[in-house]
């Protein structure tokens, strides 16, 4: 009885003891799949219950054996699959080439779009310049129309009866100079009705005489419409030249002091590049002292050169 209560005894320690004897762990796939495996690290970290190197050949070279069988597994598997591939990819040729012919027609498509927007684009930038051409002719029309309202103005400014210049009131030298012999014998300038106001009015129809010219330069004196309108743009010219001659000579002749209408005259005749005929007229028909010193003043104030400070 003794003996069975010691042999279960020893068989119970036995059976607790178990879990201490020297049995290996078994290898984790894990440790081997670590992107910095190094094999010598790895031996020093194993368990000691292994007894031989052996014992781990052994272990390792199970686990060698069912990692073969496992690629041999996935080869075939894949093989399988590769197989497949092929009956799948039967009549292949003939999809690509319906793939082909599509993006053949697909390449012509696109042909034919960028040749029809090449097209347009032509179409546009023809437009387009038309368009500038019309608005040129646009801008040539309503400058032409203001040269034309521009004349009409001046002539009505200076109330002229015709458009004829043969009818110009403009005489030649000896003319003026049997005029200026009559004017001589009038009383006053105040019948003659030479004012201030008749001066600037004068001077008001030089500069848009000049504006005009201006105008017609910059349309072209070559114009057809411009080269049928200089008989009037020289009557006019003429006209104007003609009433400031007729003032000046007035200022001139009878001595009445009025440097105010003067000056005024003596600008007109400037913008119209005709000071030297004012200056004629003067010389001719002197008799103040004054009108020839105010003469020589505008004409300094004219020249003066602005010196540097």
């Amino acid at each position: 009885m003794t003996q069975t209560h010691r042999r279960a005894s020893f068989g119970q320690v036995s059976d607790d003891n178990e879990d201490n004897l020297p049995y290996p762990e078994a290898l984790l796939r894990s440790d081997f799949s670590r992107q910095d495996f190094d094999a010598s690290k790895y031996l020093s970290t194993l368990s000691d219950r292994r007894q031989t190197l052996e014992d781990l050949q052994t272990d390792l070279r199970e686990r060698s054996q069912f990692l073969s069988k496992e690629l041999l597994d996935l080869v075939n598997i894949n093989y399988e699959k590769f197989l497949s591939l092929g009956s799948n990819l039967r009549g292949g040729e003939e999809r690509l080439e319906d793939v082909r012919m599509s993006l053949l027609g697909f390449k012509r498509g696109v042909s034919d779009v960028r040749g029809k927007v090449c097209s347009r684009k032509e179409e546009v930038e023809g437009l387009l310049q038309e368009k500038t051409h019309v608005m040129r002719e646009i801008m040539m029309g309503r400058n032409l129309l203001e040269v034309d309202a521009r004349l009409e103005d001046l002539e009505d400014s200076l109330i002229l009866s015709s458009l004829d210049p043969t009818a110009s009131m403009l005489e030649d030298e000896e003319d003026q100079i049997d005029a200026e012999s009559k004017t001589k014998d009038l009383p006053s300038l105040s019948k003659l009705n030479l004012t201030g106001t008749t001066s600037k009015k004068l001077h008001y129809c030089a500069t848009d005489f000049c504006s005009l010219e201006a105008l017609i330069g910059k349309i072209g004196i070559d114009h057809p419409f411009i080269m049928t309108q200089q008989s009037r743009i020289k009557h006019l010219k003429d006209e104007i030249i003609f009433n400031l001659s007729a003032a000046l000579k007035q200022i001139a002749s009878l001595g009445v002091d009025d440097k105010t209408s003067l000056i005024t005259i003596l600008r007109a005749f400037d913008d119209l590049g005709e000071a030297s005929k004012a200056v004629s007229i003067v010389k001719t028909n002197k008799h103040n002292p004054d009108t020839s010193a105010s003469i020589d003043s505008h004409r300094r104030t004219k020249n003066r050169v602005p010196t540097s400070p």
